[in-house]
């Protein structure tokens, strides 16, 4: 792809992005839209999220790509350590090229070299002084994103900013925080019915989303309003194997 037409792929995208703020959708839906568009957009990206601490205590990953990127969310939040928590609390970038050799966060690195990740990039996204955030983006390669990927994720990040600071106005932040909550539930909730792992929980969840066509939220409230399998079901064999 020339440098050309990659600068007309991101300048549509970023029309898109745009276009929703004047049509305004679901938090939750709009910022799917911009961690899509990073995976997508920025170079390197094998994952995204955004990372939202709110008293410095409670950790919320929303619009995650990839069950991954949620975990090592949680990694960060275990150890209190972390690019994301870098990037909500002190830096406006934080970015880390090889994680094998980085001594900021000893405890998150191994964590995700472990989980086969080398490289983090994450952008501030401030929203009061109570709630902070991120806009962080992870790659199984090292040094994966050199100054035109920062670029482009440095603008992705300012249209969640925007998005965040509208939707707060609106009053539909604490509902995209009750949605990241209710498709947690969902996904516990396959795990166990199906005996599988949290990763395949949540590609089966977008899957069913994508099926569908129904957004992933609505896709989760429908499992857990379902409520549990019921015995006589799962004795008969009915409904016992995932779509």
């Amino acid at each position: 792809m020339t440098r050309a037409s990659e600068a007309g792929d991101l300048g549509r995208r970023m029309a898109q992005l745009a276009r929703g703020f004047y049509h305004p959708a679901d938090l939750d839906e709009t910022l799917r839209g911009v961690t899509a568009a990073a995976v997508e957009l920025v170079e390197g990206a094998d994952c995204a999220d955004v990372l939202i601490v709110t008293g410095r205590k409670h950790f919320r990953s929303l619009a995650a790509t990839s069950e991954l990127a949620e975990h090592l969310d949680d990694v960060q939040e275990q150890f209190g350590e972390g690019p994301c928590l870098d990037a909500s609390f002190k830096y406006l970038v934080v970015r880390s090229e090889d994680l094998r050799t980085e001594t900021r966060w000893p405890r998150f690195a191994k964590a995700a070299v472990d989980a086969g990740v080398l490289s983090a990039l994450s952008f501030q996204l401030y929203l009061d002084q109570e709630s902070m955030g991120a806009l962080n983006m992870f790659s199984a390669k090292a040094e994966a994103f050199g100054p035109p990927a920062e670029a482009t994720a440095e603008v992705l990040a300012a249209h969640a900013a925007m998005a965040m600071s509208a939707a707060r106005s609106r009053g539909q932040f604490a509902s995209a925080l009750a949605t990241r909550d209710i498709i947690g539930q969902a996904k516990g909730m396959i795990m166990e019915r199906f005996g599988i792992d949290a990763v395949a929980a949540f590609e089966l969840l977008r899957r069913l989303s994508q099926d569908s066509n129904v957004p992933l939220a609505e896709v989760a409230q429908g499992i857990v309003e379902a409520g549990p399998e019921r015995r006589d079901d799962r004795e008969t064999g009915l409904d016992s194997t995932p779509v």
